[in-house]
């Protein structure tokens, strides 16, 4: 006898398994950022096996790498916009993991160089459609809260790669690191292609979903980005507010090896956990805490929050890089991550919310363009260059420390940003 019940349509699909989407998603996106961030705990090894500079490690952690993930970014999320964002997401897994295990392989800067720009173009193909992916399964009033659960990626990427990555190279060098935490991506890679599920676009946006105009150019997704003011203050803040994150995340471990006298073991098996465990609370308790004031307040309150949590983590980031008592930098260490990580899933959600249907993302991939050729380019970078010139006035072991309070200081200029946005939300609120 034929069953009487429907047969299950595309849509009812895929919000049934948007639990298990946003799952791989964020699992992609932990590998992502553990691949990037591997080579922080690994810096003072490199830096001794290949007889280089602060700079050009500088290079290797930011500039090298953010050129190429964030430019090939933009391309990436023209097509995610026109076709398969899954299939998109599991090429570029298995690529940029590939490319991390050949940095193993590297002789010398020139070849370290290279395998770095290979997993930066390999990662170009992750966040914008991932964005876009989760855009479509979660309404605007849920939207941060999964933006939160897949930012999450971000810490435990960075704890994990620097735990592993530490661990590992403690006992058999950094090249065997470097293979080890690359390998197990190209599986990865393999479940996302099976498993995701490609939503339709506008899904969770029933009154926008009608929108039938043609695909925008490039130029006006820039153009109407930069037009909405909201998205303009939001973009800056996320961009300094990542520029000093990327800082701490790049030359933290290294910080801590020179100044306080850490051994990588030790940095790898206490500092590690201990911010994957404060950054995962405090991003998680930040998305719930902005779906509430989102639905309580309006979307305007997402970003205030965001300004005050930041405002409270500053002072415990400038005195993680002041003291000279280990104990008190892991305690400055873990206040600063528990406070400072809400910022991602509630930045991304409400850019989400703001762009049009049809420029999902190519705003997602504007975003993390500035982002990251600013942010993740510059910050790592910057920090080598000033720690090279400071190297004579300080010494070799404090001329870190006054490198990344520095760039550090330039936090009340994000918060600034994240407080204008929230005013010209609340004025315009989004549709």
């Amino acid at each position: 006898m034929a069953s009487s019940t429907a047969p299950e349509s595309a849509d009812e699909r895929a919000l049934r398994r948007r639990g298990l989407t946003l799952a791989l998603l964020t699992i992609t996106y932990f590998f992502s950022y553990m691949d990037r961030q591997i080579l922080a705990i690994l810096l003072e090894l490199i830096k001794a096996d290949l007889r280089l500079t602060d700079t050009q490690l500088g290079l290797l952690s930011g500039l090298a790498f953010a050129i190429f993930y964030a430019t090939l970014g933009v391309p990436v999320a023209r097509l995610a916009d026109r076709s398969n964002r899954r299939n998109i997401i599991a090429v570029a897994l298995a690529l940029w993991s590939a490319m991390t295990a050949l940095c193993g392989l590297a002789q010398n800067f020139a070849q370290l160089l290279l395998a770095r720009i290979g997993v930066g173009v390999g990662e170009a193909g992750s966040s914008p459609p991932s964005h876009s992916i989760i855009a479509d399964l979660y309404p605007p009033e849920k939207r941060a809260g999964a933006m939160a659960i897949y930012s999450t990626g971000v810490v435990l990427g960075g704890g994990f790669g620097t735990m592993i990555g530490g661990y590992v190279a403690s006992l058999y060098g950094w090249r065997w690191a470097m293979v080890v935490v690359g390998v197990p991506g190209i599986l990865l890679a393999l479940f996302v292609w099976a498993f995701v599920v490609e939503p339709r676009r506008g899904l969770s946006d029933p009154a926008r979903a009608a929108d039938t105009s043609p695909m925008p150019s490039v130029g006006s997704a820039f153009a109407a980005m930069w037009a909405n003011k909201p998205a303009f203050h939001l973009v800056m803040a996320v961009t300094i507010t990542s520029m000093i994150g990327y800082a701490l995340a790049g030359w933290g471990p290294s910080f801590l090896q020179r100044s306080l006298s850490y051994s990588v073991r030790e940095v790898a098996l206490i500092f590690a956990p201990l911010a994957a465990v404060a950054g995962t609370v405090g991003g998680l308790a930040g998305g719930a805490i902005a779906n509430r004031a989102a639905a309580r307040y309006g979307l305007h309150a997402q970003s205030w929050m965001v300004a005050v949590l930041k405002l409270v983590a500053l002072p415990f980031m400038i005195g993680f890089y002041l003291t000279e008592s280990q104990s008190l930098a892991m305690v400055f260490y873990v206040l600063n991550y528990l406070f400072a990580s809400s910022y991602l899933g509630p930045t991304f959600a409400l850019i989400q919310s703001l762009a049009p249907l049809r420029m999902r993302a190519m705003w997602a991939a504007v975003t993390l363009l500035v982002i990251n050729l600013i942010g993740l380019g510059l910050g790592p970078t910057l920090i080598g260059i000033l720690s090279d010139l400071l190297r004579p006035v300080t010494g070799p072991e404090e001329s870190l420390r006054w490198a990344l309070v520095a760039v550090g200081s330039a936090t009340p200029w994000a918060i600034w940003h994240y407080w204008r946005a929230g005013v010209l939300l609340r004025r315009a609120p989004a549709d």
